[in-house]
C-alpha cells in the first residue's frame, strides 16, 4: 500500500507538502506543474488517504464533495433544468454534496475552483477534454446529455437515436412522405466557452439515416440554426419561403418548435391539417401548445438521478465506465394528424 512517503520520492518534494497539496492548504505555494505532478503519482499509485469524519457522520456514510458543471440556458430550454432538479434531488440519498455549482461561460471554471472536489457531474456539450487539463485529479466525472470522445468517463444520455426512429415511422404510418427536420447546430464547447468544435446532433443523424433508408430524403428539408423558439421561427419562415411546405415538421426540441408554430400560425398555415409537427423534450409547456404538441418524452430527471448513482458507484471502487441510455416514450398529441 502506497504511503505519502513513496509519492514524495516519487515527485521529488518533501512528504510535507504532498499532505498540504492533499488537503488543498491554500497557503501552499507550489508551482501548477508540481500539483499537477503529485497527483498524477498519487493516481498511479492508488494512494488512498483516510477521510476525517465529524463525529455526527462518524457512524454514516461519509460526505463526498461534489461539483455540477452546466452548459445550457435553463431559461431557453427547461429540460436541462429537469436534469440538474433530478441531480440536486438524489444527491443527499447518496451522501454527495454539491459542494459548487460553475456554468460555462459564466463562471470561472479553474483547477483552483474544482481542486479538491471528489468527482464531477458535467451537464451538456462540454469538453470532457478540455475538462481534464484542469481537473486531474481522477476519472470521477458523469458526462450527462453528451457522448464525449474520453472513454474513461461515465455517460448518461437519453435514446435520441431510438426515438427518432419511432418518430418517422409513426409520420410515414399516417402518410406523411415529405418530411422536414428543423434543429440546432451540434456545438461542443470548452469550460471557458471560447474553444469549440462542431458536432453533429443524434436526431439530425438519424433523421437522415432513415429517411434515406426509405428513400424519402430531401437535403433542402434539413435546416440547422441555434437551438431556441427564435431559430424554430427562422428557420420555418425559410420553409415557408422556399415554397414548398412539407406535411410534416419534425423539431429538434420544444422550445424550437414554440417558433415553429408561430411562424406556421403568421402564414396561416393550420396545424395538423396542414402541416403536423412532432418534437422533442416534453417540457410543462408542450401540452398547453395551440394545438397542444405531439413531442418525445424525454426524461430529464431520471438522467438526472443515474447521473447521482454512477458517480456514487464511482466513488465506491467502481473502475470500468458504464453508459446508460435512458429510454423515450412519444407523447401523442393535436399537432399530428393523417395527411390529407
Amino acid at each position: 500500500m502506497a504511503t505519502i512517503k513513496d509519492i514524495a520520492d516519487q515527485a521529488s518534494v518533501s512528504t510535507a507538502t504532498v499532505s498540504r497539496i492533499l488537503n488543498n492548504d491554500p497557503t501552499l505555494s507550489v508551482t501548477e506543474e508540481t500539483r499537477k505532478r503529485v497527483i498524477e503519482i498519487v493516481n498511479e499509485l492508488n494512494y488512498k488517504p483516510l477521510r476525517k469524519k465529524s463525529l455526527k457522520t462518524e457512524k454514516l456514510n461519509e460526505i463526498y464533495n461534489i461539483g455540477l458543471i452546466m452548459l445550457n440556458d435553463e431559461t431557453i430550454d427547461p429540460y436541462f433544468q429537469s436534469i440538474r432538479l433530478g441531480v440536486e434531488s438524489t444527491c443527499s440519498q447518496y451522501s454527495l454534496n454539491i459542494a459548487t455549482t460553475l456554468m460555462v461561460g459564466r463562471s470561472s471554471i479553474t483547477a483552483e475552483a474544482l481542486s479538491g472536489l471528489d468527482g464531477l457531474i458535467v451537464l451538456g456539450d462540454v469538453d470532457i477534454g478540455d475538462l481534464k487539463e484542469i481537473y486531474y485529479e481522477n476519472n470521477n466525472i458523469v458526462a450527462v446529455d453528451y457522448l464525449p470522445q474520453d472513454s474513461q468517463v461515465d455517460v448518461v444520455t437519453s435514446d435520441f437515436e431510438g426515438a427518432t426512429q419511432q418518430v418517422l415511422e409513426h409520420l410515414v404510418e399516417l402518410g406523411h412522405t415529405d418530411i422536414a427536420y428543423l434543429g440546432g447546430r451540434g456545438m461542443v464547447f470548452g469550460v471557458s466557452r471560447q474553444k469549440t468544435k462542431e458536432k453533429e446532433d443524434t436526431r439530425k443523424i438519424t433523421f437522415e439515416k432513415v429517411m434515406k433508408e426509405k428513400g424519402l430524403y430531401n437535403p433542402v428539408n434539413v435546416l440547422l440554426d441555434e437551438w431556441g423558439p427564435t431559430s424554430g421561427y427562422a428557420l420555418t419562415r425559410q420553409l415557408i419561403d422556399n415554397g414548398q411546405m412539407p406535411s410534416a415538421i419534425v423539431v429538434g426540441s420544444d422550445p424550437m418548435a414554440l417558433g415553429v408554430l408561430r411562424a406556421l400560425h403568421e402564414a396561416n398555415i393550420k396545424v395538423p391539417e396542414d402541416v403536423s409537427v412532432f418534437s422533442f423534450d416534453d417540457i410543462e409547456a408542450a401540452a398547453f401548445m395551440n394545438p397542444p404538441l405531439s413531442t418525445v418524452k424525454v426524461y430529464g430527471d431520471e438522467m438526472g438521478k443515474t447521473a447521482v448513482k454512477l458517480l456514487y458507484d464511482r466513488l465506491k471502487g467502481r473502475t470500468i465506465p458504464l453508459k446508460v441510455t435512458i429510454p423515450t416514450d412519444l407523447v401523442l398529441r393535436e399537432s399530428v394528424s393523417v395527411k390529407k
